[in-house]
């Protein structure tokens, strides 16, 4: 198997919920990131599985999810939906730095996938992976079960094209009914694989879906992982454009400046709103929006809303210059 970050699966399997608090999130760009560290993650969805609760969607954003967010809105109602948003990349926890706030850790696919097939085997419960190349499951599930061996596993890697397809799609669907897993492992791309969880998925009863990428490929060994000391220094990205120059370069130098472009544009826009809600707060607009309130009452109670629920120096000192 090749290098990875490991993990401790001995703790992770305490109460949790997927999510706590809508405030404890961080919006980067159009996804809002939820605040928790790798071991909460798990802890929430074997909880959620083992329960087998109502249907989640749990999605691992990283720079490209925002750079598509941007000009996609069927996906960012996909992420308005779903269940937990948690930073897969680096670039993630150095933009919510940037915007002045902090995230706890890096919650990687490729990880969440690997821990949780694990804490599966243990608590008994079936996982289905879905996606990848061909026999990359198989490879990815087949390495997993030298550290997991009561690993409950099916696999199933669907044609090019087969979402646009009935018949597929409904052979994939019984597919999965007749498995029951309590986890589904989605490894179609982004954002392929967010579609296809948020029309598909999340019909078939399924307790946790997430979208994992490339992970059965790396974890199966047919494409290798950074090593240790690239992945804990955020530079996986250039590893990967170093190793596939021609179909990495597009994703990772024109999508990291549009990312960058997104992230500063976003520190503007607060800096700005942060101005215009001080002001509001001390009265500057009071004739305007006694206007706004007598025009359009809803939009006044909307802006109130905001003022309320936004952290900004005004709200804790209403004497701020």
């Amino acid at each position: 198997m090749h290098s990875s970050i490991r993990r401790d699966t001995r703790d992770v399997e305490k109460q949790a919920h997927l999510r706590e608090l809508d405030t404890n999130r961080v919006a980067i760009g159009h996804a809002f990131v939820d605040n928790h560290t790798f071991d909460e993650v798990c802890a929430a969805i074997i909880q959620h599985a083992t329960e087998r609760r109502a249907p989640t969607h749990v999605i691992t954003p990283n720079a490209q999810h925002v750079v598509l967010l941007d000009t996609d809105p069927r996906l960012r109602r996909i992420y308005e939906r779903a269940d937990l948003v948690v930073p897969d990349g680096v670039s993630l926890l150095l933009a919510a730095r940037f915007h002045g706030y902090s995230l706890k850790e890096r919650v990687t696919g490729v990880d969440i996938f690997k821990t949780l097939c694990i804490l599966a085997a243990r608590n008994g419960l079936r996982v289905f992976l879905l996606g990848g190349l061909p026999g990359s499951a198989e490879r990815a599930a087949e390495v997993l079960k030298r550290e997991a061996h009561d690993l409950i596993y099916e696999t199933w890697c669907p044609p090019l094209g087969f979402e646009k397809s009935a018949i597929e799609l409904n052979t994939i669907a019984e597919a999965i009914r007749r498995a029951k897993p309590h986890i589904l492992f989605v490894a179609l791309g982004a954002p392929k694989q967010e579609y296809w969880i948020h029309e598909h998925g999340l019909k078939l009863s399924v307790p946790v879906s997430v979208g994992v990428g490339g992970s059965f490929e790396i974890v199966g060994g047919v494409v290798p992982r950074a090593p240790l000391i690239i992945q804990r220094a955020g530079c996986e990205w250039l590893y990967r454009l170093c190793r596939e120059p021609r179909r990495m370069w597009r994703r990772y130098l024109i999508g990291n400046l549009q990312f960058l472009w997104i992230v500063l544009l976003q520190r503007l826009r607060r800096a700005l709103l942060d101005r215009v809600l001080l002001l509001a707060v001390q009265d500057r607009f009071a004739a305007e929006l006694d206007e706004i309130a007598a025009r359009q009452p809803g939009a006044y109670a909307r802006l109130i809303a905001a003022v309320a629920h936004r952290e900004v120096e005004a709200v804790r000192d209403p004497t701020a210059a």
